[in-house]
This record gives C-alpha cells, structure tokens and sequence, in this order.
C-alpha cells in the first residue's frame, strides 16, 4: 500500500473508537473494509499529489467531527498538526493566560475529558472481560490493528539487525535525548551536554547534519518538538530554556529559569504548545507561556527533589513528573488556564531517582488500560497501569535491565497498539538496547541491539518504526535499521 494511504488507513483507525464505540464488531468491519479500498486506490496509481490533499482534507473533517485527538509519534500528531496548525507557530497563539476563555471559544480544540476517558475504559473492560487479567493490548478480535501491521511476529517486526548510520559530532560529551521529529521518518535531533542541539536529516543519502543549534553556554539537558515540528523547546543546566525555530535554527526566544536553577526536563502541552512544562535542581515544575515568556499563574509546584522527568497522557490533562528521590506526582492540568493541581504520588523507591516517564493511552482503542513505564536506577524497566483520573499508578510488571546511576530513558513503540503483542524499548547501562514484549509471561526479552560503547541513554521510533535511534553516554547517536525480510 502507498504511504499515504497508509497515513490515511491510520488517521481512520485512530478516530475508529468514536464510530459506534458500544460496537466494536462494527468498528473492526468498518477498518477492514477501509484497508482493501485503500489497497484497491493505491494500485490505481493516482498522482501524489492528489492522494496528500486527500489526506489533508479527510484529517481535517476527522478533526472537526470528533476533536483532535493528540498522541505523539502516532497518526494522531499528524491529524492535530493539521486542524491546529495555525496554533503551533509561535507568533500566532494567544496568551492564555490573559484570556483563559479563548479556549472555550474553539470547538477544534476540544479534548477527551477526564469524565470520557474513564467512560472508554469502562466500556473496553466490558466489552473485553473475557480478556486474561492484567491485559493491557488489544485483543484478537481487533482486526483493525492487524490491518495496520500485518500479522508478522513481534520478533519479526523488532528485528533491528544493520547501523544505518552513525552520528558522531557529540562525540566525548554525553547525548541524553535523542528524538525523531513527529510523524516523520527522517527527520531527527539530538541534544548534548556540550550546550548543543543537532538537526539530522536521514534522506537523502548519505544522512547529514543539517544545522547545530548553539546558544545555551552549559549543557543542554533535554528538548522537545513541537506537533508540527516548526518548533523545538530545549532546557539547559545554563538556568534557561530557549525557543528555536527549526527551519533556519534561529533562536526565537530565551527564558530564563524562575528560579535561577538548572533546568533538566521538558515537554509540551500536547493540545496547546503555547504551554510548556520544565522541571529544574529545585524540587519545583512550572508551566511556561512561551508566547510571553512568562510563567503561567498558578502553573507551579514543588517535588521532593530534582525534577528529573516530566510525560503527558494523551489528551493532556494529566501530568507525571519524577524526581531523583524516587518520587513520582501526579497532576491536573486546567486546560484552559495552566493551572496546575497536585494529585497523587507513588514513591517507586527512596532515594532512587526516577529518571524517565513516558506515557501511553489506548483509551482510543480496543485495549483496557492507559500505562506508563519508568526507569528509577532499579536495574528493572517498569510498567505501571493508569487506575483512574487522578493519575493513581498500579505495578504491572518489570523487565531487566542494568541502571543504577546513568539517566536512561526508555518509550513505548508507536504502533504497539496495531499489534498482538506489544513492545516497549529502553536503554541500559550494559551498553545495549533492549525490547521486551509485555504481554510475554516470561522470557520478555525481544530483541538486542548491541554496538554502543558507553550507556545507552536514549531511544527513538520514527512514526513507522522503520529505524531506531540510540544515544549514549560517549555522544554517539546510532540508527538502526529494521532487518528486511
């Protein structure tokens, strides 16, 4: 099938829950019959460019008939950087918090609410009872997802075997993020502890960098894309966090710290990326208004530590954030406001710092349970249930892993949810990448990639897990490519 047919059988799948959501037969038939259309179209050989608006104009009706629906590195992203793509450039959103009732006045920004989220779970459980306890993937009888990805083995589809190519201008100065930009499957960008960020661009061969990104005078701590990636937003141990334009690498805005502290994590509002949240070496998380450059009121509040890592559910009204005391807080997000409002908090294990979250929500699809997994130097990559709207965490399991100091960070593959099965990968302390299915009783493991000399820091999908990215300790940057069969 053409990849934008692809693009458009997704954006289908992703909007699939909200057609007849007490019906999932329904659903199934429906994705089904959408895949061998689709099929039929591609092998007609229409002009691209027609199939690109095609797709445009189906994401946009999609957006204005159920909402945008926002899940980074998932078709989601791309239908939301579509209906709100005059709101992700900078000069053109609003301050939300001189005007909190703007955001009333939009209907293309409306969200799941907390109310349906817990709804949606209520009904997949019913729907699935008959599922073994503890499931947290789709069933067999989601055909949908299948149609997706093929009914290969998971060990088929994560049998990353070939470097693609490997980036070494970081060399010597540790790389602790490393992300492709969002529904893209070329385009990626790394940070580094030598005050830098590096703009990747994978295609056309051979891969090169197309621009670094200076400013910040210590190390760069973390960054993150914006939905339609004209943006990114990096934190510093320098105390700030500057806005950069990714087209020509300009620095649009630098915010200082309200605190003076090194700032050591970020992430956008998924449904508003005029809002960002940062977390820094005192203990506090604020809600930034990079419009203004101002902090948001009420947008603050304290940890027990260093905020360490920071990750949005789906929606984006709830935040988890971490710190290096083993602690992990939940929070409300007042979508129209910022306002944060602390929830719950889970202590993973004192004293041990918790060093990476990352949230999943199959709330859209016919699986039980939103999850989240987070590495806390435990030597285990753990996963945890999202039990209600508070953000409560219940333990599901845990893999092996070696962490014990380094801040390794781990996520969930992007197309776990069209998949029997579904994968989770991170990196280790032993200097190599590890999958793990998690729905495997025993032996999880999946895959291993090994060719890193120092911790393997981070890891990244682009949007269809065709390769993978790898940074480590040393400042190399590995890409991997999936093993053709």
């Amino acid at each position: 099938m053409a990849a934008v047919w692809q693009q458009v059988l997704a954006v289908d799948a992703r909007y699939n829950a909200y057609r007849t959501p007490t019906f999932p037969q329904f659903r199934t038939q429906y994705i089904r019959r959408r895949s061998q259309l689709l099929r039929e179209n591609a092998k007609a050989g229409h002009p691209p460019a027609l199939r690109r608006q095609y797709l445009r104009l189906r994401g946009q009706l999609l957006g204005q008939r159920y909402g945008p629906l926002s899940e980074p590195g998932s078709a989601r992203a791309y239908s939301n950087s579509i209906v709100r793509s005059s709101r992700t450039t900078l000069d053109r959103m609003e301050d939300f918090e001189d005007d909190p009732r703007a955001l009333g006045a939009r209907g293309h920004r409306r969200s799941v609410s907390r109310g349906s989220y817990q709804l949606q779970a209520q009904m997949n459980r019913a729907v699935y009872e008959d599922r073994p306890p503890g499931s947290v993937v789709p069933t067999s009888a989601a055909e949908a997802s299948r149609a997706m990805a093929g009914d290969t083995s998971l060990s088929e589809n994560y049998a990353f075997a070939g470097m693609y190519h490997v980036f070494d201008q970081h060399v010597d100065e540790a790389v602790p993020r490393v992300r492709f930009a969002n529904d893209d499957r070329h385009r990626l960008a790394c940070c580094s502890l030598d005050g830098s960020i590096s703009l990747c661009q994978l295609v056309p061969a051979p891969p090169s960098v197309l621009r670094v990104l200076r400013g910040h005078t210590r190390g760069v701590s973390d960054f993150a894309w914006s939905l339609s990636n004209d943006i990114l937003v990096s934190t510093s141990l320098d105390a700030t966090m500057r806005i950069w334009a990714s087209e020509d690498g300009r620095c649009i805005r630098e915010i200082p710290d309200p605190d003076g502290s090194e700032l050591l994590c970020c992430t956008f509002q998924p449904v508003n990326n005029n809002l960002t949240v940062v977390g820094n070496a005192k203990h506090n998380v604020h809600v930034v208004n990079i419009s203004t450059g101002k902090k948001v009121k009420g947008g603050s509040s304290k940890l027990t530590g260093r905020v360490l890592a920071l990750s949005f559910d789906a929606p984006g009204r709830l935040l988890w954030a971490g710190d290096d005391r083993g602690s992990v807080f939940s929070f409300l997000f007042d979508m129209a406001t910022g306002k944060l409002t602390k929830a719950k908090r889970l202590v993973v294990h004192e004293g041990s710092p918790v060093t990476s979250i990352s949230a999943r929500s199959w709330v859209s699809r016919e699986a039980r349970d939103p999850s989240l997994l987070i590495n806390a130097c435990l030597n285990k990559l753990l996963l945890y249930r999202v039990v209600d709207n508070e953000g409560t965490l219940q333990l599901k399991r845990s893999f092996p892993i070696e962490q014990s100091s380094h801040p390794v960070r781990s996520i969930f593959c992007p197309l776990m949810s069209f998949r029997q099965g579904a994968c989770v990968v991170t990196g280790s302390e032993d200097m190599c990448v590890h999958f793990f299915d998690v729905e495997r009783a025993a032996k999880a493991a999946v895959n291993k990639l090994q060719g890193h000399s120092a911790p393997v820091l981070d890891v990244s999908f682009n949007c269809d897990e065709s390769l993978l990215a790898s940074s480590d300790a040393s400042g190399m940057v590995i890409v991997w490519r999936r093993e053709q069969k």
